[in-house]
């Protein structure tokens, strides 16, 4: 670095940096990505200069803004509320559904055994699971806090759960409960990123450092989570409050167990913090929004008929009267204030005269347009246009692609709101149950492989549309027959169903049939003979 190098960057380190880094850029020539990405002589990358930040300063010191911006476009924009809504409905729909799965070869239990002791387990846990006795704030039972959460980690990148205790009654055995804390809540001490845009402090009792609320030792290990008793920006009751935090710790330290789950998609290693799910589009979202009120604003104007009356002497002479009611107008008392209304009527003053430009509303150009943004949206958060407009024109096959494209996210998403909420919490749950001998397992606490046999479980939640329901049905049969697929998975994926109640009920039905005289009408579905394919319908 020269004289000049040195003095910048004692005044600005960054522009020092630039300087250097494109200086550096010029002397390198045809090698690599000199001519491609990285490159500082092109006409279309020399404005383009970026720094190598950590996730910290990429992520962390921007997440009060992208959170209010997010949270902004998924109340008032409406692609940004059918985005979150759609991961929501499809992801979660009414609830994850808990089906016991524990390995009955590890356990040396019979497939009887293992059926009995699974259906008595998934009752025991709807007893708890479908109380709002098991939400710390007796607001919502286990499906909606599903919801709920999912929700406020698409909004605020991450979202948290805490284990809660509280005295067993008798109609609530258990003590477990969940407290949903939002992510704005778990900040460091005695900071307000908000307002002086730190987000790092110290534990001076453990001299471990704090990064936006998530305490970790030296070897990088999260140990603990502080949580505000308020938000950031608060009104009310909350604003007169001390602010204050408490230190929770991440695992019990003789159980290993999770004190506080933290749910956030991590996208870099080191990273502390989730990011918004519509923090890609930010503003794109808002530049739309923007667009389509003006447009709407137009089309609105353009239809409206306003008569403007034109006087030599006093307005007030003038014995027509304005159409628009006294209580509707937005300045009543203004006399420079001309309101526009369907029918209105104003009336001008002395040598006041009005020009009317033809807005030409609606654009011919407006829904090409919002179309093809909704495209370039979509497919940041992996949403077909057609699912995230709700809007299906196109083919079948074309529909049919757009939907099995997006599935492969929303299993995804479900998958990993299975693995880091519901399961966590069902094994909590389970040694609760198996501490207070409500449930028998032997070996439980003896084990953790014969513990982990016994927690095994899947989650099922809503079945995908079906566009053609006869072709699903072959479809799922020729899976059967090659044993490709199961009865029973299939009957969740296509239904969301029980293949078990279904068989009961069906034998059951059946019967009841036969015993009235009636001949069951239950036919198979016809398949295609081997070679021969299914005629399709035209699309």
């Amino acid at each position: 670095m020269n004289l000049l190098d040195k003095t910048i960057s004692y005044f600005s380190p960054e522009t020092a940096l630039r300087r250097v880094a494109a200086r550096k850029t010029m002397e390198i020539v045809n090698s690599g990505y000199s001519e491609g990405g990285a490159s500082g002589r092109k006409k279309s990358m020399r404005g383009w200069f970026t720094l190598p930040g950590s996730p910290k300063d990429d992520i962390d010191m921007n997440l009060p803004v992208l959170r209010s911006r997010s949270r902004d476009l998924s109340m008032n924009a409406p692609l940004g509320t059918s985005a979150i809504r759609t991961n929501k409905t499809n992801v979660i729909g009414p609830g994850l559904r808990l089906k016991s799965r524990i390995d009955a070869d590890r356990l040396r239990m019979s497939p009887e055994q293992a059926d009995a002791w699974e259906r008595e387990v998934e009752r025991e846990f709807l007893l708890w699971a479908e109380s709002k006795h098991c939400d710390a704030l007796r607001m919502s039972d286990f499906a909606d806090m599903q919801g709920i959460a999912f929700v406020g980690c698409l909004m605020n990148g991450d979202s948290f759960a805490l284990f809660k205790r509280a005295k067993a009654q008798p109609y609530m055995p258990y003590t477990l409960r969940l407290h949903l804390i939002e992510a704005d809540r778990i900040s460091t001490p005695w900071t307000n990123q908000i307002m002086t845009g730190n987000v790092d402090g110290k534990n001076q009792s453990t001299g471990n450092w704090i990064t936006s609320g998530v305490e970790y030792d030296a070897e990088g290990a999260v140990v603990a989570y502080h949580i505000c008793n308020v938000y950031p920006i608060t009104t009310g009751l909350d604003s007169t409050k001390t602010r204050e935090w408490m230190r929770i710790e991440a695992y019990g330290e003789r159980t290993g167990r999770p004190n506080i789950l933290h749910l956030a998609e991590f996208e870099r290693a080191e990273q502390r913090r989730g990011v918004p799910y519509l923090a890609p589009v930010i503003e794109s979202l808002k530049q739309i929004t923007r667009y389509t009120e003006a447009e709407l604003m137009a089309a609105v104007i353009a239809g409206m008929f306003t008569v403007f009356v034109k006087t030599e002497g006093s307005a007030s002479e003038n014995p027509l009267g304005s159409m628009i009611p006294e209580d509707q107008k937005v300045a009543p008392s203004d006399p420079t204030v001309y309101e526009m209304g369907t029918g209105a009527i104003n009336v001008l003053g002395p040598g006041e005269s009005i020009e009317v430009a033809n807005p030409a509303r609606p654009s011919s150009q407006f829904d090409p347009f919002v179309n093809a943004l909704s495209r370039y949206i979509g497919a940041a958060l992996e949403i077909p246009q057609e699912l995230l407009q709700k809007s299906f024109q196109s083919s079948y096959s074309a529909a049919r692609a757009a939907l099995l494209e997006a599935w492969k996210m929303f299993r995804t998403r479900r998958q990993w709101m299975a693995k880091e909420f519901c399961q966590p919490v069902y094994e909590e749950w389970l040694t609760e149950a198996v501490a207070s001998g409500r449930i028998r397992a032997p070996g439980f606490f003896s084990d953790p492989s014969i513990r982990r046999a016994w927690c095994q479980a899947e989650w099922n939640g809503p079945a995908p549309g079906q566009l053609d329901p006869l072709k699903e049905v072959n479809a799922a049969k020729e899976r059967i027959a090659n044993a490709l697929s199961t009865r029973e998975k299939e009957t969740i994926e296509m239904t969301g169903g029980d293949f078990d109640r279904n068989l009961k009920q069906l034998a059951r039905e059946e019967q009841l049939m036969k015993d009235a005289g009636l001949k069951p009408d239950i036919k198979p579905v016809a398949a295609a003979a081997p070679g021969e394919e299914v005629k399709e319908e035209d699309e």
